[in-house]
């Protein structure tokens, strides 16, 4: 979970554990859809010059570098992301005492 995931479900206050977990759960499976449609446009636009009945081996390959490299690209933000949240201190416990 992220840190808007976080503060979202916080902001709930008292609403059910139950409808929470469906609000985090619905919220991740946007964020996934929300990528495969960005990878998806990026990929066709970079390897697909003229659209016919079938994928040459060109397109093919070029479409399976797209993909992996996106996927390296994510998962190296997210890291990269994670990496930083963990070395910032948390204003927010401190603020509420």
């Amino acid at each position: 979970m992220d840190s808007s995931s976080n503060s979202s479900a916080a902001g709930l206050g008292s609403v059910d554990p139950q409808l929470q977990h469906f609000i985090e759960v619905e919220t991740q499976k946007q964020r996934f859809q929300q990528l495969v449609h960005q990878m998806t446009e990026l990929c066709w636009e970079k390897c697909m010059d003229k659209p016919g009945p079938k994928l040459d081996s060109r397109a093919e390959a070029c479409f399976v570098n797209c993909v992996e490299r996106f996927i390296d690209t994510s998962q190296f933000i997210l890291n990269r992301l994670e990496q930083t949240q963990k070395s910032k201190p948390v204003f927010s416990e401190s603020l509420s005492d």
